[in-house]
């Protein structure tokens, strides 16, 4: 066999775009609209809700679903960041030299409706560490949770209450990456050695 009929062989088995685009810009601004609406029902009147982004990949989701209850209900949400780097709990070993962002809370959190805001769960130790992050500025009447994409692989029993989309066919050797780009998000899924690129018409 030559090395020419060879290639053409394993170029029909080995996709030549290994990147899989799960959400584009569009789909993900009608399930951010959607998601906002069911807040909105679920609190009315948007009292006493506070919306806090999980740094890094859920700031820019907490203000996106603020725009949106603003259009909605005509109202102003508060919105606040937390940094869960040391209390993750890997931190002791896996964190040699943490790097640490800032936390931003907008307000006291006791009594409040919170809605912890992440871009993608996976295992949802992310998000138990976000949960003790926020107790530690007051006491919430109750926190929700909110997922841009909610992979299966948890490691804690931690279940979104609102998602823009659930995937169930993401293998152990892939990784789901959410890529910003003039203002607009897409989330695609790719090998997980493969560097952190956009898709190339993102």
């Amino acid at each position: 066999m030559s090395s020419k009929t060879r290639a053409q062989q394993l170029a029909r088995v080995i996709p030549s775009d290994p990147m899989r685009v799960i959400l584009d810009a569009d789909e993900i601004t009608r399930g951010l609209r959607r998601i906002a609406g069911e807040i909105a029902e679920r609190h009315p009147n948007l009292e006493k809700l506070v919306l806090i982004g999980i740094r890094r990949g859920g700031v820019a989701l907490s203000r996106s679903l603020a725009r949106w209850l603003a259009e909605l209900e005509g109202k102003t949400v508060p919105v606040g960041t937390v940094d869960i780097t040391l209390y993750r709990d890997d931190a002791a070993t896996a964190l040699p030299n943490p790097r640490i962002g800032p936390s931003e809370i907008p307000c006291s959190l006791d009594g409040k409706h919170v809605i912890l805001i992440d871009d993608v769960l996976y295992t949802r130790r992310t998000v138990r560490a976000a949960i003790d992050a926020v107790l530690d500025y007051g006491r919430p009447q109750n926190i929700e949770l909110f997922a841009l994409i909610d992979r299966a692989g948890r490691q804690l029993p931690i279940q979104p209450d609102y998602r823009v989309k659930r995937l169930e066919d993401v293998g152990t050797d892939e990784r789901v990456d959410v890529f910003e780009k003039d203002g607009q998000l897409v989330v695609a899924v790719q090998a997980a050695t493969a560097p952190s690129l956009p898709p190339p018409h993102c």
